[in-house]
């Protein structure tokens, strides 16, 4: 919301206004300066007839004055005015009622800022009382503000009312507020400078889209008087105290810990696709449009979800995940309910990774739910295909039986990747991986025999080798070394002979319909 928002429905005779924000006193300060840039009508007696100036068309003529009178009510302190210093507040207005009766009876035009209302709004006299100001427009022009971080207007007043959002800081302004910031800390340190990686403050600066110009002041504040600098580290920092601020439904989890680069095995196609996108997501390139995604099809185990961690690794950008099972609830709209509002904080919270794991179990077709499903399904779809946030969707999927039509066709995501299992130089690069990681050193012939031995096997299952061959060591009071990597690799039989069969199967359609990871 701008000023000239509100001026624009000041001006549009629209009686009720809701604006949906936290920051109270943005708002009033924004909407103060709209009504100063009103023409005021004196108000009419409730009996117009004679006496009065008339126009040749014989309709009273109406005095102008300039500015729009603007009060503020809150259930603690009543009613007062803002624009003019009346003294205290009227205290015996406190009551919704009071107040609202008040505003009914009065013949001065002006704007009534009512906070924190919606409580309120449930109440058939309240919303009768509301209806009777709305529809006496025409004698005075008396304006409503709800002003709340939520109001849910009730059917009654749909038709009159409007309902406008604060206008978020925009990329200029977020780094203006974060060098006012700077600049009152070296106020408080005349003799020092705040040291900024030019690095870390674009990204401070980018990650703080979607915050209110008081949290952004907020988050600064923290970051830089905390030490006198802007470092790399303040950005995870300033991440999860934007996630915690902002998610608030339980259905959003925020990962602390994605993964590096270094940490996947093979997947150089997918690697390769990611990291021509970072330029959308790092602030280097802010022409580019942010692509929408990739769904992450494969068999069990070959790091699809260790795949989507790398995903937010590789932009620099917090990772999200989608709890599907939290999404539905037993009461008709609420699963929908709890997906828009996890969409939309996710919006808020871009850029980001959004990490769906197992699409199929949360989007799956079905009979026995209601059309709740489908419900969700088609809201998730319509979000997709609407999106202009920065926020990269990473859908991991191991039954494509599962997963209905609309959601797999083209354009729904920018690619479809097949994470097969892996080859052979990527078995040994995964064996390295895991190998190091827990201190166990092989030489590449060892690393390059152990990974023929282990053909077939997933990511997972070559991991869960490394952790077997461990615990053995652990019993014999031994180092693991290649013969104990090798014993339990020998007794592992992995999903593609277990299940040899709907390997096989999804190996087949993946064929010539996806793009391979690897």
């Amino acid at each position: 919301m701008e000023t000239n928002d509100l001026e624009v429905l000041l001006r549009s005779r629209v009686p009720i206004i809701a604006v949906d924000s936290r920051d109270e006193a943005l708002v009033i300060k924004t909407l103060a300066r709209a009504c100063a840039q009103q023409s005021t009508p004196a108000s009419l007696p409730r009996t117009a007839a004679g006496g009065g100036m008339t126009t040749l068309s014989g309709a009273p003529v109406v005095p102008v004055h300039p500015g729009l009178p603007l009060f503020q009510w809150t259930v603690t302190d009543g009613l007062k005015r803002l624009d003019v210093d009346m003294g205290p507040p009227q205290r015996t207005l406190a009551e919704p009622a009071d107040v609202l009766k008040h505003i009914r009876a009065t013949t001065l035009a002006g704007a009534y800022a009512l906070l924190d209302f919606h409580p309120y709004l449930s109440e058939p006299t309240i919303v009768r009382l509301l209806k009777d100001i709305a529809q006496d427009y025409e004698r005075c022009v008396r304006t409503v503000v709800l002003i709340a971080y939520a109001t849910e207007i009730p059917h009654e007043l749909e038709h009159l009312s409007a309902r406008v959002a604060l206008a978020l800081p925009d990329r200029d302004e977020r780094r203006r507020l974060v060098e006012d910031v700077a600049r009152q800390w070296m106020r408080a340190n005349p003799r020092q400078a705040v040291k900024v990686d030019p690095r870390a403050l674009e990204l401070l600066v980018e990650n703080m889209s979607g915050l209110s110009a008081t949290d952004t002041q907020r988050l600064a504040r923290k970051a830089i008087f905390d030490h006198g600098a802007i470092e790399a580290s303040d950005v995870p920092m300033v991440m999860r105290a934007k996630y915690e601020m902002l998610n608030h439904g339980g259905v959003l989890r925020y990962e602390p810990d994605s993964a590096r680069l270094a940490d996947v095995g093979g997947l150089a196609n997918l690697k390769a696709w990611l990291q021509k996108r970072c330029p959308a997501f790092d602030g280097s390139a802010p022409e580019l449009d942010a692509p929408k995604g990739v769904l992450l099809l494969g068999v069990q185990g070959c790091g699809k979800s260790l795949a989507a961690r790398a995903c937010a690794g590789i932009f620099n950008i917090p990772l999200l995940r989608l709890d599907c099972a939290a999404l539905y609830d037993k009461y008709i709209g609420e699963s929908e309910r709890n997906l828009r509002e996890s969409l939309a904080a996710a919006d808020v919270l871009a850029p980001c990774v959004l990490w769906i794991d197992e699409i199929e179990k949360g989007f799956a077709a079905g009979d026995s739910d209601g059309g709740a499903t489908r419900r969700v399904l088609g809201a998730f779809l319509t979000w997709l295909a609407e999106k202009s946030s920065r926020v990269f969707v990473v859908a991991t999927a191991n039954d494509i039986t599962a997963l209905p039509p609309e959601l797999i066709r083209k354009g729904r995501f920018d690619e479809i990747f097949f994470v097969d299992l892996p080859d052979l130089d990527t078995r040994a690069e995964i064996l390295r991986i895991h190998a190091a990681k827990r201190g166990i050193a092989l030489d590449a012939a060892t690393l390059a025999s152990l990974a023929r031995a282990c053909e077939g096997f997933s990511g997972a299952e070559i991991e869960q080798a490394i952790v077997a061959a461990l615990y053995s060591a652990h019993a014999k009071r031994t180092n693991a070394d290649a013969a104990l990597l090798a014993a339990e690799i020998a007794a592992t039989r992995p999903l593609a002979v277990v299940m040899a069969e709907s390997v096989a199967e999804l190996r087949e359609w993946a064929k010539d319909r996806t793009v391979p990871a690897d």
